[in-house]
């Protein structure tokens, strides 16, 4: 299973002026907690981080300091995820025919999810991790004024891992290209071209660090995980 960590964005939302992926958390850069998970998976054979070139030798000295056994690939992202993601699977070996994407800002996935996404992945085309919405869910209008109130029961949040066959995937990113559609995720591209995404349980633990309150609860969850007072 190949694996593409999009890894491009700023920390605008963090309240800094560089790529939060390096932003430290319990001693070591938030990328590097993502790719010791990898490193972890069984299912995971190669990783590309996909990433600004100025962030690079950052990048190598995560790299220098925990020794991955897998090789590892610098690639250059474009200016939104959707490029970057597209300039990723450009540079995926020829003989990739799965890959999973992963947010490197989604630092506590556990190398049993990335497990779990790339044994569900070879019995269907497309696959996202997600977990079902605990709380209500309001729609509303520009106004601010409530318009309706889905049925939560049909409701999940997506999370990364997110898998898919490379040639489909690839396929629908040039579609994407040539109509010019702008989608926050790959699996959006999947169900644009009518193509089928299964759902695979998430973990609750497995939360998108954007702000200094999420760095905080990760570094809860990551204290308690490891046994650390």
């Amino acid at each position: 299973m190949y694996l593409l960590i999009p890894a491009a964005g700023l920390g605008k939302r963090m309240g800094s002026d560089r790529n939060k992926l390096l932003l430290n958390l319990l001693g070591k850069p938030l990328l590097a907690w993502t790719l010791l998970a990898a490193e972890s998976s069984h299912q995971i054979r190669w990783i590309g981080i996909i990433g600004q070139s100025y962030d690079f030798p950052d990048f190598k000295e995560i790299l220098g300091t925990i020794s991955l056994t897998k090789p590892v690939v610098l690639i250059q992202g474009g200016d939104t995820r959707q490029e970057s993601v597209y300039n990723g699977l450009q540079a995926l070996p020829k003989e990739a025919k799965f890959v999973l994407i992963h947010d490197g800002a989604r630092c506590l996935a556990t190398p049993n999810l990335f497990d779990s996404c790339g044994e569900i992945l070879l019995t269907c085309p497309g696959l996202i991790a997600a977990i079902p919405v605990k709380d209500t869910i309001k729609i509303v209008n520009n106004n601010n004024l409530i318009e309706a109130t889905p049925n939560r029961s049909q409701l999940w949040a997506a999370q990364t891992p997110q898998g898919f066959e490379v040639k489909l995937l690839k396929d629908c990113h040039e579609k994407g290209r040539e109509l010019e559609w702008e989608v926050t995720d790959d699996a959006a591209l999947f169900e644009k071209c009518q193509l089928p995404v299964k759902i695979v349980a998430g973990e609750e633990t497995n939360l998108k660090v954007t702000t200094p309150v999420d760095l905080a609860i990760a570094e809860f969850i990551l204290r308690q995980r490891l046994g650390i007072n």
